[in-house]
């Protein structure tokens, strides 16, 4: 149920920024304070309660990923008011990320350092990025020594030290300190050495524990990303050649029937059981498909980004549910990461779809358009200066 009053339940948006601006309103409506610093409730309900909230500064449920939407927003509609609750969520996670325990980018200091560089970048304030430095300085000596080279938790994929790795890769950039990207490269190395990156997933919760999982946040899609990613920043043909690795496991064990391919969530158990949406589905793997395009400027990988959106329109999704494909309108798992799929597809071909795409559920003559294709880290991207 919505605690925005002025718009009643069940009411749609116009347009994609006007359902933005009522979701700012929302997100206002749930902040922890009015002053210089702030944070929100996580999924708060009229009677003002909320949602358990153990990441209140994180970038998957916290201030960290808010602070971004705000970022956006003001850009998107040139109205300063979004910025000022940027600066005071930023002013927050200044203060938050010395109790961050965790130092990954969903959950932890990865996440929060990500949101402090694009807050510095945008509002022209030298404190984020302090405390950014702050921050990534942490998470280098969180550090520690493993088979083959550096890591955290040893797993490769987004939800472990790949997350991290994208994080110090995206950091050095923005801040200008290489020593963040030597240390990704190192942590990379370690993973470029397996034979299939991101191949063996078994403590997912709630699989077997001989599952192998091929989707974006925490598998083998996400960590072949990774290495384009490593491939694309420093050239090393190793990374390329890992990730290339990984996009033939993903292609092999894909259900392709002629324009369309779909994705088995994890196997062998789960062969017939096709995700559709970020974090386990088409809509990631996609993505590293795409970067792979992105960075080694093969066709072949951008026709089969293009292979998995079309199988995403075959289902009848959103018009038919499916198992694929959870009730929800979030990125992760739900339909705004289809959404974000589809029209970063669009910036990149500027074509519409073409008769391939036809479905039961109509998104046929869906045309693609959006910044998505500008590419990032697992979802991060500059928030002003696309093409930086």
């Amino acid at each position: 149920m919505s605690l925005d009053a002025t718009r009643p339940p069940g009411a749609h948006a116009d347009t994609p920024l006007s359902a933005a601006i009522g979701a700012a309103r929302w997100i206002r409506a749930a902040a922890s304070g009015d002053g210089p610093v702030r944070h929100w409730r996580a999924n708060p309900d009229p009677s003002g309660r909320s949602a358990l909230a153990p990441e209140p500064a994180s970038l998957a449920a916290g201030a960290a990923g808010i602070v971004l939407f705000f970022l956006e927003l003001a850009a998107a509609t040139g109205d300063d008011g979004y910025l000022e609750d940027a600066r005071a969520g930023t002013a927050y996670l200044a203060r938050a990320w010395p109790e961050a325990g965790d130092v990954s980018l969903h959950h932890g200091l990865s996440g929060i350092a990500v949101a402090l560089c694009e807050a510095g970048w945008v509002l022209g304030d030298g404190g984020p990025e302090e405390a950014a430095v702050g921050a990534l300085d942490r998470v280098v000596r969180a550090a520690r020594p493993m088979e083959s080279g550096p890591g955290w938790s040893g797993d490769p994929a987004q939800r472990g030290d790949g997350g991290v790795v994208l994080a110090l890769l995206h950091a050095a950039s923005m801040l200008g300190l290489p020593r963040y990207g030597e240390l990704a490269a190192e942590a990379g190395e370690r993973v470029a050495r397996l034979a299939v990156p991101g191949h063996r997933f078994g403590d997912c919760p709630g699989l077997p524990r001989d599952a192998v999982t091929p989707g974006f946040l925490a598998g083998t899609s996400g960590t072949a990303f990774l290495l384009s990613r490593l491939y694309g920043v420093t050239g090393e043909t190793r990374f390329l050649a890992a990730a290339r690795r990984g996009a033939g496991f993903v292609r092999a064990v894909s259900v392709v029937d002629g324009p369309r391919a779909l994705v088995p969530h994890h196997l062998p158990q789960g062969r017939g059981l096709h995700y559709l949406g970020f974090c386990s589905g088409s809509a990631g793997v996609a993505r590293m498909f795409y970067e792979l395009y992105r960075v080694a400027g093969d066709p072949a990988d951008l026709d089969w980004a293009e292979r998995l959106a079309a199988g995403i329109a075959g289902s009848g999704v959103p018009d038919r549910r499916v198992p694929g494909l959870w009730d929800t309108a979030c990125q992760c798992c739900g339909v705004a990461g289809l959404v974000e799929l589809f029209t970063g597809l669009w910036a990149v071909t500027g074509r519409p779809a073409g008769p391939t795409w036809t479905s039961p559920g109509g998104w046929g003559g869906i045309w693609w358009r959006g910044r998505a294709a500008a590419g990032g880290c697992a979802g991060i991207r500059p928030i002003s200066g696309w093409a930086r």
